[in-house]
């Protein structure tokens, strides 16, 4: 299948359609998590009343990134592109849906994203589980092999090979997991171009 013929697209939000901005050591440092865990997974083995505040915490952190929020190069062009397509789309994101919701407005792309395709940390296990991506596919009654997750980092391209889906990763001059992707573009302005 051709990229263009792609009809079910499915967005990492954070540092695919926005400029990263996450400091994620600074936030390690801040929750007290060690250097060599995950955060969300960390978070989910603390005992409840710590884990309520620490997630308090980051979703505060968290909301102020979004507010500021910029697009990352070619992200608008290419999301407005492929809604004038008809492309189905959708936000799979390890962030909130509602901070999701305020990024998505932030970058002038809210009108893009219904909310139902928007699933955030709460509304499936985060990745590199598929269980988002297998969520979204089920919703849109696709198999998960005509869904194309698009993302910046391993946990978007693990989640995509996971489900069944295709894989884009995009932002990343480089592509450090070639085992991992069906198409690499620089940017998203690169991969809009490679729609033909």
């Amino acid at each position: 299948m051709s990229l263009g013929a792609v009809r079910n697209w499915v967005f990492d939000m954070d540092g695919t359609l926005t400029v990263a901005v996450h400091d994620y050591a600074a936030i390690r440092v801040a929750l007290g998590i060690p250097t060599e865990h995950d955060i969300l997974t960390h978070l989910a083995a603390l005992p409840a009343d710590e884990a309520a505040a620490k997630h308090a915490w980051l979703l505060e952190h968290e909301r102020d990134l979004a507010v500021a929020a910029t697009a990352a190069i070619g992200a608008v062009e290419l999301v407005r592109e492929l809604a004038e397509r008809g492309c189905r789309l959708g936000i799979l994101t390890r962030n909130a849906r509602d901070l999701a919701q305020v990024t998505l407005e932030a970058i002038g792309l809210a009108d893009c994203f219904p909310v139902a395709h928007i699933l955030g940390r709460d509304e499936a296990v985060p990745k590199p589980s598929p269980d988002g991506l297998l969520k979204i596919a089920g919703a849109w009654g696709v198999a998960p092999h005509e869904l194309v997750m698009v993302g910046d980092y391993r946990f978007d391209l693990v989640c995509g090979r996971a489900a069944g889906a295709r894989t884009v990763l995009v932002n990343l001059p480089d592509n450090p997991w070639p085992e991992l992707v069906d198409w690499h573009a620089a940017d998203c302005r690169a991969l809009k171009v490679m729609l033909g």
